[in-house]
């Protein structure tokens, strides 16, 4: 039996977003029946809607004003070129083999499997002391986030990175470490904002950063692009160090450095004393509708009672995961293999000459842009008008989608991100529409 009851409704913060949800197209906003179950409070909390949806249903808009545009996408940051065939081909063996009695395998170890775990010690991580039973093998970067905030809980104190990707605040939120947000400052209260911009090198003044108990760490940079140095990496190390705290450190776009900034945090001295590592496959190989990417957890972090970390970590995701698929599994192998890595560092490259040529294009139109060395994002500042508009005004007036940087926090008003993840042909006729527009 199901009970229902009337309620006193509040409104939702996307009214269309809701219509849309209604059972039947009789049914309103002021009669809509409610269950007896309170709402999780801390999702109360969350501003706005998670900032990629938001930019889908702003396309969605625009196209309905212009019907017939062509949308170039150079927001959302999803690969566009194929997977190369030795890796696809590998995927494909072990899905036929599944359909043979000799073939097939059920669950597999929630930790990943084991060649390749040892694979990705070794290919990511030579000579920093990674072992393979460190690494635990997932369905992407992304989802490890909330999986290491489901060990960490809502009762550690948390540091970010301003700009910084959405998920690690939105995660913070939903968990229950953040307060309430606040107008004022569009902050929320309870976590401490490194301002990581242009005037301090994009990397956060340590002496008057307070003390957390997590600090979330992405290099190179998402959305700025900037790739931290080995000397800005050892004092973040050292802070959390001295500090007693853990460092959750993103790595996704590693493969992408071509200087000498740190690969992996655990480049640095003492880093394995003090710091988590989450990877992913999405941006090297084009996995981001395969899902595939891990996260590091050395058997050297203890928790406050000495109690090593690892040990909570398999725990929550034995509970949480059934382990990462098979077949995507094969595909990761592929990738680590010698050709497989030398044909997916070539679909790398591709990205990065797209990165070049949009930098340049932003250059030649007066523009200061950072980012789109070490990383395939352009971070564009536009001084004096706010990211959104400048959203607005260059898919009103280009048809092209890019991201305000005001959707990666306070600071990065005044900026736009631009995603080099694009065809080569998009970004070509991409620069002619900014040009015929911004010249």
């Amino acid at each position: 039996m199901y009970i229902f009851s009337t309620c006193n409704f509040m409104p939702h913060p996307n009214l269309l977003q809701y219509r849309a949800c209604l059972k039947t197209p009789n049914e309103t906003l002021a009669t809509v029946r409610c269950t007896k179950v309170v709402r999780n409070v801390n999702l109360e909390k969350l501003r706005h809607n998670y900032l990629f949806p938001e930019i889908a249903a702003r396309e969605r808009e625009h196209l309905k004003m212009s019907p017939n545009a062509n949308i170039i996408r150079l927001g959302i940051g999803d690969t566009t070129e194929p997977i190369p065939d030795v890796i696809t081909s590998n995927m494909a063996e072990y899905a036929l083999a599944l359909s043979t009695r000799k073939g097939y395998k059920g669950y597999g170890a929630e930790q990943g499997n084991k060649a390749l775990r040892k694979e990705i010690a070794e290919s990511f991580y030579k000579d920093m002391g990674v072992k393979a039973a460190e690494v635990f093998v997932s369905d992407g970067a992304q989802c490890d986030i909330s999986r290491l905030q489901l060990l960490l809980g809502s009762n550690v104190s948390v540091a970010v990175q301003d700009p910084n990707f959405p998920a690690y605040i939105d995660s913070s939120v939903i968990i229950g470490q953040a307060g309430d947000f606040l107008d004022e400052t569009l902050k929320y209260k309870n976590i401490e904002y490194m301002t990581c911009g242009p005037e301090n090198n994009f990397f956060p003044d340590l002496s008057t950063t307070a003390r957390t108990d997590i600090i979330f760490f992405c290099s190179p940079n998402n959305p700025t692009g900037h790739a931290a140095s080995y000397d800005q990496l050892t004092e973040l190390v050292e802070f959390a160090r001295k500090n007693g705290s853990i460092i959750v450190y993103d790595s996704a776009y590693s493969v992408y450095i071509i200087d000498k900034s740190p690969r992996s945090i655990y480049e640095i001295p003492g880093a394995r004393q003090c710091a988590i590592e989450i990877s992913s496959f999405s941006k090297i190989a084009g996995f981001t509708g395969v899902r595939l990417g891990w996260t590091v957890v050395p058997d050297e972090l203890y928790y406050s009672n000495k109690v090593p970390v690892i040990n909570d970590y398999d725990r929550i995701v034995c509970t949480c995961f059934n382990g990462a698929s098979r077949i995507a599994q094969a595909g990761g192998l592929a990738c680590l293999s010698p050709d497989g890595f030398k044909a997916v560092m070539s679909v790398v490259n591709h990205y990065m000459e797209n990165a070049k040529i949009l930098v340049e294009t932003f250059t030649s139109l007066g523009f200061v842009v950072y980012g789109g060395v070490n990383a395939p994002y352009v971070w564009v500042h536009f001084p004096g008008s706010r990211s959104w508009d400048m959203f607005s005004e260059i898919l009103r007036k280009t048809h092209i989608i890019t991201m305000p940087g005001s959707g990666f926090g306070p600071g990065g008003e005044g900026y736009i991100r631009v995603s080099a993840f694009g065809r080569r042909e998009d970004v070509l006729e991409a620069s002619a529409r900014l040009k015929s527009v911004f010249l």
